[in-house]
């Protein structure tokens, strides 16, 4: 009696996808959607003088965020602040799609799914914090940067191995090139030829 009742009450322990499941889940995915604070960069906001603000942003997450667009990877950045950081780093890796404002992130990307024919079913989201929740909770496929809030590790279905801004995302795009067959050194090849012939 007495072992039955601590079976009861033992606490049911979170599962993930591991590495394959994130491959396979992939291969549904149509778009990326990535918050900033936290995910595209370490949490860290520096303040100067005047309303400076400077960022950090990892150089291979936005290197393979290059790559995946240019494999037809649809890429938004969605975040509850605007930030002239954010603006200048997305405008430097040409993303389109930059969504800055303090409400409800589902409601936020709702109009650039309708003008890509994208379903929520076919986005995966990269989030840290009780802020990414209703957008989470909407996609196909939400994930969580290794040092996600506990409260959003709940509700996502992948861990990243890495932290916010330490190559979360690039391990994202790792997986999508994976599960869609894609070399991301021919594509780096095209991107440099590209280049070079401007």
């Amino acid at each position: 009696m007495s072992q039955n009742r601590n079976q009861d009450i033992t606490p049911q322990v979170k599962t993930y996808l591991d590495w394959d499941g994130l491959v396979e889940r992939m291969s549904s995915v149509k778009l990326l959607a990535c918050d900033v604070d936290g995910v595209l960069t370490d949490d860290t906001i520096y303040f100067g003088p005047e309303g400076l603000e400077l960022k950090q942003f990892n150089v291979s997450d936005g290197f393979y965020i290059s790559l995946a667009m240019r494999a037809g990877l649809e890429f938004v950045v969605i975040s509850g602040r605007f930030s002239e950081a954010t603006s200048s780093r997305m405008n430097d890796l040409g993303v389109k799609h930059v969504l800055q404002a303090p409400i409800n992130k589902a409601k936020l990307i709702e109009p650039v799914l309708v003008e890509l024919g994208v379903t929520f079913e076919e986005v995966a989201f990269i989030g840290n914090e009780i802020l990414d929740l209703p957008l989470a909770r909407k996609v196909g496929l939400p994930i969580g940067v290794l040092d996600s809030s506990t409260l959003y590790m709940d509700e996502v279905d992948y861990l990243t191995a890495s932290p916010g801004g330490h190559g979360a995302v690039k391990e994202v795009i790792e997986a999508y090139f994976v599960a869609h067959n894609i070399n991301p050194e021919i594509l780096q090849r095209e991107r440099a030829e590209e280049i070079a012939r401007k």
